[in-house]
């Protein structure tokens, strides 16, 4: 009975501590799948939210015009039947095949393509001498603006055209005018219409005048 005894104690404690093994990988595996699902890893519970996120950034807003490849800006204006003489002789290149134009692209007119600004300017002091907006259609450029009172340079604003004139007053040198009108087009009905306009006067330069020495 002894012997019995023993060998019962003996595989009761081993049954015990099969239990127990047991129960402990069963708290262990519980333990980690409630970590999973309770955001043990963070990773696994941010995942969706970091995904609507990016989603909600990648939301493409309205399509902006599709801007078109580089224009021959040379061409288009010799080639332009609006364009002065005058001005298709003073484009010409300075420094080896270098033409003294600015081109910009954008939306001025509404057209499912950017539309295109030349200012034409002078090699030596670059004065503006000319500033075209053309417009595409149908594959080709047509010329909806022309300015050729220089000095005289066109701009892109906001969705505006916005053109600025140089003002000269007798004895001023090309380097220094007297003042500036700065006119706004918009585009409506199939053209541009003058919105409003302003007129600055430079200050004169500092240091013209002699300066008078303080009392003592």
């Amino acid at each position: 009975m002894r012997g019995l005894t023993g060998e019962g104690s003996a595989w009761t404690r081993g049954s015990i501590q099969a239990v127990s093994t047991a129960l402990a990988v069963l708290t262990a595996l519980a333990l980690f799948v409630s970590a999973c699902g309770s955001g043990g890893t963070g990773a696994r519970d941010e995942g969706p939210a970091h995904s609507d996120s990016v989603a909600g950034a990648a939301t493409p807003s309205a399509a902006p015009s599709r801007t078109p490849d580089t224009v021959d800006a040379v061409r288009l204006v010799k080639d332009d039947p609006k364009v002065s003489p005058e001005v298709k002789r003073e484009l010409k290149p300075c420094v080896a095949d270098e033409y003294p134009v600015d081109v910009s692209y954008g939306n001025l007119t509404g057209g499912s393509a950017d539309d295109v600004v030349v200012n034409v300017l002078t090699c030596g002091d670059a004065v503006g001498v000319g500033s075209y907006v053309y417009r595409e259609r149908d594959g080709s450029y047509q010329n909806v603006f022309k300015a050729e009172e220089p000095p005289v340079y066109a701009e892109i604003d906001r969705g505006d055209l916005v053109v600025t004139k140089q003002v000269y007053e007798k004895g001023d040198p090309v380097s220094s005018p007297s003042g500036e009108n700065v006119i706004t087009y918009r585009w409506a009905s199939g053209r541009f219409d003058e919105e409003y306009r302003t007129h600055n006067d430079y200050g004169k330069v500092v240091g013209d005048t002699p300066t008078p020495e303080p009392a003592s």
